[in-house]
């Protein structure tokens, strides 16, 4: 945590100065200064881009919607480390900077804030509210608009992030929340798992146990208490969705929950999937098994 936060805000206040005073550096100590500037920003963008990669990597789930985060985010970090690609790519425009800069600090914020025990939604709308609002420096366009003006468009700049956010959050996987563990079996006594289902099941077997029950363990920071959800689906159709207790950060191995199933109709083969999300819709991860004829 107090690497992030020093490395946010190291990486704003080299923006802010270069951004600022970039003119009258140039001229006065010619474009070394402004060269090395920038390279201190690109450096700073990709240690943390590395730093968030493993959490974001745990979050995600591969056969989601939000490995597409993930893919930008390994992409950045692989643009940025290599300077070919970042002087062909993003170097000659000014907005590709200003983004990459913007989509950093989300993504470094959106792990940060819940490990101070704010909720991933509420992490979520904050990172991209003050990742848009850190650029504001640049809205003066070398000192051109006036900081009254500038603060007004960083806001709506800001708000215009949060409703965006909102509307792609299943992009982003709640980080650093993980499953720790995930099980399908006949039962749960105790918080423990009764007959555990490996990859498949016979519809006969499942019709004499008269229904399943999903076992996941969810990894959240101390402090974090979030509310989350199974959702249960047959070849793709949800037939269930179950909330469940919430989560309560601080156990290595997880916060331990279940969620039984008893809505199966025939014909019960296929194949289901439950999806463990939080009550704002993102995906923490998903289990998958096959019930055969």
């Amino acid at each position: 945590m107090g690497w992030i936060v020093g490395y946010l805000l190291l990486l704003w206040c080299v923006f802010v100065v270069f951004t600022e005073w970039r003119d009258p550096l140039e001229q006065r100590a010619g474009p070394i200064v402004v060269d090395a500037g920038e390279y201190v920003m690109l450096t700073l963008c990709h240690n943390l881009l590395l730093f968030v990669l493993p959490a974001y990597y745990a979050s995600a789930t591969l056969t989601s919607l939000n490995v597409i985060f993930l893919a930008a985010l390994a992409a950045l970090a692989l643009v940025t480390a290599v300077d070919p690609l970042y002087h062909r790519l993003i170097h000659p425009h000014p907005w590709r900077r200003h983004l990459l800069l913007a989509f950093s600090m989300f993504a470094a914020l959106n792990v940060a804030l819940p490990l101070v025990g704010v909720r991933p939604i509420l992490a979520l709308e904050g990172s991209a509210a003050l990742a848009v609002l850190a650029l504001a420096p640049a809205l003066r366009r070398g000192g051109t608009v006036p900081w009254k003006d500038v603060h007004a468009r960083a806001a709506l700049a800001a708000v215009l992030a949060m409703v965006l956010v909102w509307f792609a959050r299943a992009l982003v996987p709640p980080a650093p929340l993980f499953l720790a563990s995930r099980m399908v079996a006949r039962a749960v006594t105790d918080l423990t798992p009764v007959d555990v289902i490996q990859d498949s099941v016979p519809a006969a077997t499942v019709a004499e146990w008269g229904g399943l029950a999903a076992y996941t363990a969810v990894y959240a920071p101390g402090g974090l208490r979030q509310a989350i959800q199974h959702v249960w689906s047959r070849d793709g159709v949800a037939f269930a969705r179950i909330p469940l207790s919430p989560v309560r950060g601080g156990r290595a191995e997880g916060f331990r929950t279940y969620s039984i199933t008893r809505n199966l109709k025939p014909p019960l083969d296929g194949r289901y999937t439950v999806d463990v999300m939080t009550a704002s819709g993102q995906l923490i991860g998903r289990l998958r098994f096959s019930v055969t004829p």
